[in-house]
């Protein structure tokens, strides 16, 4: 594996229980919605980006892959609502190079732990620090990253492969099943 393939990494997932619900935070134009839907076949995935047009052409990809257990939401992730999700109502929460993005990288993994029930996972991706290509500003430390996340109450479940340019964090909300 070289650069990212979301259907390599989300592989490295169980996705296997029936009517599973996920988000990706910060989805863009599906490039990780649309892999994670197609593996949640009777399950659903709410797509949530602070640009319009990015949730435009993530339909406009969704439906000509005939995709349909996708719901979009417009949300600022790192404003007062959040998400707009329910507490407690998500089996995986995806941050998949988003806390680059981000100022408030704590406020949007307190988010994803939000939306998620007990036994809940979220997959964190993101550039690693040493990567020769990539943003040149925003990246966060793997270390920093289990720092905020214990800090939050999350367990550290594994980490994982995720090419040659990024690291995988599978973070688990206590108090669920696993």
């Amino acid at each position: 594996m070289e650069f990212l393939n979301p259907e390599q990494i989300l592989s490295q997932l169980d996705l296997s229980r029936s009517g599973m619900l996920a988000a990706d935070f910060g989805c863009g134009i599906g490039g990780w919605a649309i892999p994670l839907a197609n593996k949640l076949k009777d399950g659903r995935v709410y797509a949530i980006d602070v640009q319009e047009e990015a949730l435009s052409a993530l339909k406009m990809k969704a439906e000509m892959a005939k995709v349909t257990n996708i719901k979009s939401i417009k949300a600022n992730l790192e404003g007062g609502l959040g998400s707009l999700i329910q507490n407690n109502l998500l089996d995986l929460v995806l941050l998949t190079n988003l806390l680059f993005q981000v100022k408030n990288k704590k406020a949007i993994i307190e988010e994803a732990k939000r939306v998620l029930r007990p036994g809940g996972r979220i997959l964190i991706v993101d550039w690693k620090m040493d990567s020769a290509v990539g943003p040149s500003e925003g990246r966060v430390d793997p270390a920093k990253v289990k720092e905020m996340a214990g800090d939050l109450g999350l367990s550290l479940d594994k980490e994982i492969s995720a090419g040659n340019y990024h690291y995988g964090l599978i973070f688990i909300k206590p108090g669920g099943y696993i």
